[in-house]
């Protein structure tokens, strides 16, 4: 079912989602690292920031969460990846491709891009299960 993004229940069903699915089980089997994803809102919003965490492990989801600005300045992921909300839902919805999204810094990772780029196949099936959430705007 679709939902709000960035939102909490958004969240919930994309983790619901990565942790029924077979075929991110077996491509994000060797996967280890977690995540957090800054979303700014867009250029003249009054919106704040949003931060979700994913703890993602050999092809699971352990975790999922919103966090407080105070969580996310104090949080050590993996790896962050931040762009605007309209960035997103760009990626989410297919007009943009995540890899070329990260090389044109319309999404900015920190983190180890060599990890990234040695596990494409898992981004983009990970992408797949975010794409399917689906999006209420």
């Amino acid at each position: 079912m679709a939902q709000p993004f960035p939102s909490e229940a958004w969240l919930n069903d994309f983790e619901t989602l990565l942790n029924s699915d077979e075929q991110y089980a077996e491509i994000a089997k060797n996967w280890e690292g977690d995540f957090m994803f800054a979303i700014e809102p867009d250029k003249g919003s009054q919106d704040e920031n949003m931060y979700y965490y994913m703890d993602l492990w050999h092809g699971k989801c352990r975790s999922a969460k919103t966090l407080t600005q105070e969580e996310a300045k104090h949080a050590k992921p993996a790896f962050i990846l931040r762009a605007t909300r309209s960035e997103f839902i760009n990626v989410l919805t297919g007009k943009l491709d995540p890899m070329q999204a990260m090389l044109t810094r319309r999404l900015r990772l920190e983190g180890s891009m060599t990890y990234v780029l040695r596990n494409v196949p898992t981004v983009f099936d990970f992408v797949r299960c975010a794409s399917s959430v689906g999006i209420v705007e």
